[in-house]
């Protein structure tokens, strides 16, 4: 008997968007982007703009929506994230990230309507992160765990309308949404230049003018050991410090001839309210002669600043030679720069007796980042070599947007280098399993002070599509 369609779908996004609200933060490797999305479109280096390549197009192209053959489309999708990082102090301690197994669920529908097809997708866009042990080199001696986690997703929905049998047009309207974790032990050191010399960041505010105040009054000698910004729950499944917004895309498909198409893209630069932590605290210490050591800890409100996802600009070519191969080739620009100059971060302590002479007062902090545009290349093939059965590989490479002197071992989205592979296989007329895998080769990056971080990462989605 045959599906109702649309109420099928939306039990089928209803039960998904559950899955995904409950979905493990993200480690992506195109700067904080994912190397590709949707397991077709990854098994081919990532490249999407031109050719079909289900509902994933919501996120890639969506004018793709247009190309396909069926009149409704239901994707459902899981991917596993395997990120291994590794930070190296200048004196060869080493720190492994701990956090190496993600998982991420997604989810698509499309409908086609004569010349219109619409739908809804829910996507996890990427993230960066990572966690080092409190007793590694990472934890200053004083036992201080290191955590990240970025993630940024989104629900979307598209409208793609064919002009005629050349062209295709399309746009759609995001909701994002993003959470932020972050423990940070900062050393004396650092801690001091964001005070004065200001060569990895600069602190304002009220707090600075106090602590300055009370490190004057102290004994010769007296030092700073660490200062530790955290806002971190215990869910390995959404963030401390979360906002949500807004952004869109539009895009085109021109097919000049029968098995030759081009794409061409734009997505928007996201437009998010500032995460925010309310109840959480940041410590620091000092080493006084004569007292010991003397901690701090002041609670109040966390709110991470201007954090944006960038806009980008993508086109690509699909080539059908024939009825068995598919050669696919893309290009994109994301525009790093505009979003990701500085990590800015606000605390306001609270009127606590136990916050001293800083109740009520306020530190602004901000970690240079400086982050470059960056230009990603994706190519792929795809050989049919039965009636069931479709196998597929690619290339991606993005240069490593983020400047050497800034890195920081707590946000190492570095990897450059990528290869993928990957297989569809038919399940009769309607149903299909499609499968990648990715490679993100080791990529090695030593920082202003010269801690060595290298990453290296292998991922995999599974998708199963029903076109009915």
């Amino acid at each position: 008997m045959k599906l109702p369609r649309f109420e099928a779908a939306v039990r089928h996004a209803a039960a998904t968007l559950a899955l995904l609200a409950l979905s493990h933060q993200l480690r992506a490797t195109n700067g904080m982007n994912m190397e590709g999305y949707g397991p077709v479109a990854t098994a081919l280096g990532g490249a999407s703009m031109a050719y079909d390549n289900g509902t994933a197009g919501v996120i890639n192209n969506p004018a793709t929506l247009s190309l396909m053959p069926s009149a409704d489309r239901l994707d459902l999708a899981l991917g596993v994230l395997g990120p291994q990082i590794t930070a190296a102090a200048p004196n060869g301690a080493s720190a492994k990230s701990q956090s190496t197994t993600f998982f991420m669920p997604a989810f698509g529908y499309a409908r086609k309507a004569g010349n219109i097809v619409y739908g809804l997708g829910v996507f996890g866009q990427g993230g960066m992160g990572c966690e080092y042990d409190k007793d590694t080199w990472r934890g200053l001696g004083f036992g201080l765990e290191n955590r990240t986690e970025v993630s940024v997703g989104r629900v979307i929905l598209p409208v793609s309308y064919r002009v005629n049998d050349q062209l295709s047009v399309a746009a759609t309207l995001d909701y994002v949404w993003a959470g932020m974790d972050l423990k940070m032990a900062m050393s004396g050191a650092q801690f001091t230049d964001l005070l004065s010399t200001h060569q990895i960041g600069q602190a304002s505010g009220s707090i600075v003018q106090s602590f300055g105040q009370i490190m004057a009054s102290m004994p010769a000698g007296t030092s700073v050991d660490y200062a530790y910004f955290d806002f971190s729950n215990s869910s390995d499944f959404t963030g401390e410090a979360s906002g949500k917004g807004y952004a869109g895309k539009v895009g085109i498909v021109y097919t000049p001839q029968p098995g030759l198409a081009f794409g061409l893209t734009y997505h928007s630069k996201t437009r998010l309210d500032d995460l925010e932590a309310p109840g959480n605290s940041i410590r620091f210490q000092m080493n006084v002669p004569g007292m010991g050591r003397v901690p701090q800890t002041l609670a109040g409100d966390i709110t991470v600043r201007d954090f944006e996802w960038p806009a980008m600009l993508g086109g690509g070519v699909a080539w059908q030679p024939n009825d068995r191969w598919l050669l696919v080739a893309d290009i994109r620009r994301v525009f790093w720069a505009d979003v990701m100059k500085n990590f800015n971060l606000a605390f306001v302590a609270s009127s606590a007796t136990a916050n001293g002479p800083f109740a009520g007062q306020r530190l602004d902090a901000q970690l240079y980042q400086n982050w470059d545009d960056q230009t990603v290349i994706q190519v792929g093939a795809a050989y049919r070599l039965s009636g069931n059965l479709t196998v597929r590989a690619g290339f991606n490479h993005g240069n490593d947007p983020i400047p050497d002197r800034y890195l920081n071992c707590l946000f190492p989205a570095t990897v450059e280098t990528h290869l993928t592979i990957g297989c569809g296989y038919a399940l009769g007329e309607h149903g299909s399993i499609e499968f990648s895998y990715t490679h993100g080769f080791e990529h090695s990056v030593t920082n202003g002070g010269g801690v060595r971080v290298s990453h290296s990462q292998n991922n995999a989605q599974l998708m199963y599509a029903l076109r009915f």
